[in-house]
């Protein structure tokens, strides 16, 4: 748990840098920001009260996406690494373009190949905030239904 803090305040910290270096995309960074600590938070959050000993054993039957993202391990690496990269040289080309390829900084090349990572990363994160919602939901349900029974 405390490597998932980690991430998301370090995450954090480098979308409010680029909220400030990209004053246009405000909305962007700030949608980045909810959907990352919602979709973690009631993530593991559910995990727990389901009796998970690890926020990354998911049902068999969940969500074929999830299900994907969690168990392959190069795919989780991939998305991940690619997500943080896509961030980190946003960072990086405010400072620097990078060297010229193809008439391009090397930077914005990068950015233009890592953002439909992002995008696809963030499309999970709502994909897992809906399943940790229905997980939550059946947790507060059977907590209901044993409260009535006592």
């Amino acid at each position: 748990m405390l490597d998932m803090i980690v991430d998301r305040c370090s995450t954090m910290c480098l979308l409010a840098c680029l909220i400030y270096f990209y004053p246009s995309y405000i909305l962007f960074f700030q949608f980045s920001m909810i959907v990352d600590i919602a979709s973690h938070w009631l993530h593991l959050h559910s995990s727990v009260l389901s009796g998970k000993s690890s926020h990354k054993f998911i049902d068999l039957k969940a969500n074929r996406f999830l299900k994907l993202y969690y168990t392959n391990r190069i795919i989780l690496f991939l998305m991940c690494a690619g997500n943080e990269l896509f961030y980190t040289t946003l960072y990086i080309n405010h400072f620097y373009t990078g060297p010229k390829v193809f008439g391009f900084g090397l930077w914005s090349i990068v950015i233009c190949l890592t953002a439909p990572i992002a995008f696809l990363k963030m499309l999970i994160s709502l994909i897992q905030l809906h399943a940790a919602c229905v997980n939550m939901a059946s947790v507060d349900e059977l907590e209901r239904s044993q409260n009535k029974a006592d």
